[in-house]
């Protein structure tokens, strides 16, 4: 499918608001280990600060994203306190993680925090359409969904390692966690029958 042709079909609607969960206090921490451990797949991103100069280096990860069938947590890495179950989690052999273009997050998880994340999926490579093409997130939701993921440049390059996350922002990254999980979901729903 072409950008013109992803252009005129109708825009994927993200998970409702009130299913997305920043977590901050222990109450939300409790909550979201006990969704995540129970969990077969995660629907997984990290989001980082961005570099404009030439040679500079992020220091993200700043927000981990972590998203199960019905809702989205979101930990901001400020928080230390909520790293243990967030490594707990990334790095259990037991839970798949899926997402798109995995390798750099998982190289600054591990630069970072010192996270080791196993069993995880990288749909880009899965999803690959050729030799040379990796498949996007925006590519997979027309293709397996017939929308278009709406992924602003602007908040794609947002300060993510702000104290005080936007709703947009928020939005953002519990889209691009969940939309990974849905797309493997659907993927392998297709492989079963033989799609």
């Amino acid at each position: 499918m072409t950008s013109e042709e992803i252009l005129l079909l109708p825009s994927y609607p993200g998970i409702p608001f009130t299913d997305i969960c920043l977590v901050r206090t222990e109450n939300d921490i409790e909550r979201a280990y006990a969704a995540m451990s129970a969990a077969d797949v995660l629907g997984f991103d990290t989001e980082s600060k961005p570099v404009f100069f030439k040679g500079q280096q992020s220091d993200g990860p700043h927000l981990i994203q972590l998203a199960t069938d019905t809702e989205v947590f979101l930990f901001p890495v400020l928080q230390p306190t909520q790293i243990l179950a967030v490594q707990a989690v990334l790095e259990s052999k037991q839970i798949l993680k899926v997402g798109f273009g995995l390798s750099d997050d998982n190289k600054r998880l591990h630069a970072k925090l010192g996270i080791v994340p196993a069993n995880v999926l990288d749909l880009s490579r899965l999803m690959r359409e050729s030799k040379h093409r990796d498949m996007g997130a925006k590519a997979a939701v027309a293709k397996y969904f017939g929308m278009k993921l709406q992924k602003s440049k602007k908040t794609s390059t947002s300060n993510w390692a702000a104290a005080a996350l936007s709703e947009r922002q928020l939005q953002y990254a519990a889209d691009d966690a969940q939309v990974a999980l849905l797309v493997y979901r659907k993927w392998l729903a297709l492989k079963i029958n033989g799609a």
